[in-house]
C-alpha cells in the first residue's frame, strides 16, 4: 500500500514538474499565435476597407490589434480557470462559454485571415466561373442565331417552289392559259417577297460571325486577366470592362436572329394577297383563272404554315443565360468559393482555435494531478516550498507561545552590597623618577 501511496506521490509531483516547465514558454507561444492572427487579420480587414489613406490603415491596425489582444486573453483565462474547475457543472459552464467565444474568433478573425490566405485565388476563381458563364452564354446566343439563319434554305425553297409554278402558269401548266396574266402575277408576287426576305437573312449571315468572333476575343482575354500575374484588383477592373462588352456582344447577337423575321413574314405570305383583275378573254378562261388562284392561295398558306413552324421551332429555343460579373472583395470570394479552399479555412481557423487543445490537455493534466493525490497524506502532497513554510509558521506560533508564557517584568536589579564588603582598589606604587 505505501509503494502504490508513493507511486501515485511521485506520478502527481511528475505532472507537476513539467507543468511547471511547460508554463516558462506557453503565454510566449500564446501570444505568438494571437500576433499572427492579428497579421493575417490585418491583410483581411484592409481588403474590405475604401481607400488608401493614413486613417484606413490606422482602422486596419486597430482592429487587428484588437483581436489579437482578444485572442491572447480569452485564451489565457481559459488556459487559467477551466482546468481549475473541479465540479462537471463548472467544467459544462466554462465549455460553453469557450464554444460562444470560438465562435467570436471565427467571426472577427478566421475568415479574415482565409482572405488572407486565398482571397486573390477566390477573386481569380470567381472570373474563372464569370468567364464559363459568359461562354455558355455567348455559345448559346450563337446557336440561336445560326439556327435562324438556317431558315434562309427553307425561305428559298418557298420561294423556288413559287418561282416554279410561275412558270408552269406561264406554259399554261396551271390554268390552262399560256402567258404572264393573273395566276402568274400573284406567283410572281410571293416570289418577290420571298427573294427579298432571303437576302435580309443573308445580309446578316456576316454581322452574326463577326458578332461571334469578337465575343470570342473578348473571352479569350477574360480567360488571360484570370491567369495574370500582378494584383487581383486591377486584373478586376479590366475584367469588368470586358465583361460588359461581351454581354453587348450576346445582346447583339440575340437580336441579330431572324427567327422572329421570317415568322411575321410567314403571317404575311397568306394574309396580305393582292388579287390582281382576272384578265381572261372568256367568262370560261376568268373562272379557270379564279379557281387556278384560290388553289394557289390554299398552297400558299400551307407553304406559309410550314415556314411558320420552321420559324417558332427557332423562337421556342431556350435563350442564353443573363450572365452578368459582379466584382466582389477577396474576403466575399473567400465565403462564395469556401469549398474550393477548405485547406485555407483550416489553417486560418486552426491559427486561432489552436489553443483550445492546450486547454485540453491543461483540463487533463490537472485532473490527473488531483486524481493522483487524493487520498494521499498531506505530508505526501506538500511540496517543498509548502513544508519551509509550514516550518516556518510553527517557529513564529511556538515564539508567540513562550513568549505569552513568561511573566512580563523589567530587568533584575543588581544585589545591593555592603560598604564593608565593597571591593578594595590597591594602589601599586610607581617607580621613583630617575631610577
Amino acid at each position: 500500500m505505501s509503494d502504490q501511496t508513493n507511486s501515485r506521490a511521485n506520478e502527481a509531483r511528475e505532472l507537476e514538474g513539467h507543468l511547471s516547465v511547460l508554463d516558462t514558454f506557453t503565454g510566449t507561444a500564446l501570444g505568438v499565435l494571437a500576433v499572427a492572427s492579428g497579421i493575417y487579420t490585418y491583410l483581411g480587414v484592409s481588403t474590405l476597407l475604401d481607400g488608401d489613406g493614413a486613417m484606413t490603415s490606422f482602422a486596419a491596425i486597430a482592429y487587428s490589434t484588437a483581436v489579437s489582444v482578444g485572442i491572447f486573453v480569452f485564451w489565457s483565462y481559459m488556459m487559467r480557470l477551466l482546468p481549475a474547475m473541479r465540479t462537471a457543472r463548472t467544467r459544462f459552464a466554462l465549455f460553453g462559454a469557450m464554444g460562444l467565444g470560438s465562435l467570436a474568433i471565427i467571426a472577427m478573425s478566421s475568415w479574415l485571415n482565409a482572405a488572407a490566405l486565398a482571397g486573390a485565388a477566390a477573386v481569380e476563381q470567381h472570373m474563372a466561373e464569370t468567364v464559363q458563364d459568359y461562354q455558355g452564354s455567348l455559345e448559346r446566343a450563337h446557336e440561336i442565331a445560326l439556327s435562324a439563319q438556317a431558315l434562309e434554305r427553307d425561305v428559298a425553297r418557298t420561294r423556288q417552289s413559287f418561282e416554279d409554278l410561275s412558270e408552269q402558269e406561264a406554259d399554261g401548266g396551271l390554268s390552262g392559259l399560256a402567258g404572264r396574266g393573273a395566276v402568274f402575277r400573284v406567283l410572281r408576287q410571293k416570289a418577290a417577297e420571298l427573294t427579298a426576305l432571303e437576302a435580309q437573312i443573308a445580309a446578316q449571315s456576316g454581322q452574326v460571325d463577326a458578332a461571334f468572333d469578337t465575343g470570342n476575343e473578348l473571352l479569350s482575354r477574360m480567360r488571360a486577366l484570370t491567369v495574370e500575374p500582378g494584383p487581383v484588383e486591377g486584373r478586376s477592373v479590366e475584367f469588368s470592362e470586358l465583361a460588359v462588352r461581351l454581354a453587348g456582344i450576346i445582346s447583339q447577337l440575340r437580336q441579330l436572329s431572324v427567327a422572329p423575321l421570317v415568322q411575321r413574314a410567314a403571317q404575311d405570305l397568306s394574309a396580305s394577297v393582292v388579287l390582281p383583275e382576272l384578265d381572261g378573254a372568256t367568262e370560261g378562261n376568268r373562272v379557270a383563272q379564279g379557281a387556278t388562284i384560290e388553289s394557289v392561295l390554299q398552297v400558299l398558306g400551307q407553304r406559309a404554315a410550314t415556314l411558320e413552324n420552321a420559324a417558332q421551332e427557332v423562337i421556342a429555343m431556350p435563350p442564353p443565360a443573363d450572365t452578368t460579373y459582379t466584382p466582389v472583395s477577396a474576403a466575399d470570394a473567400v465565403i462564395m468559393y469556401g469549398r474550393n479552399f477548405i485547406p485555407s479555412w483550416a489553417g486560418a481557423i486552426a491559427i486561432d482555435l489552436l489553443p483550445a487543445v492546450l486547454v485540453l490537455i491543461l483540463a487533463i493534466t490537472h485532473g490527473a494531478i488531483r486524481s493522483s493525490k487524493e487520498g494521499l497524506p498531506i505530508e505526501e502532497t506538500m511540496t517543498v516550498a509548502q513544508m519551509r513554510a509550514a516550518l516556518h509558521a510553527a517557529r513564529a506560533v511556538d515564539l508567540e507561545l513562550e513568549g505569552e508564557a513568561s511573566p512580563r517584568q523589567g530587568p533584575p536589579a543588581p544585589p545591593e552590597v555592603a560598604p564593608d564588603e565593597r571591593p578594595r582598589v590597591h594602589e601599586v606604587p610607581q617607580p621613583a623618577r630617575g631610577a
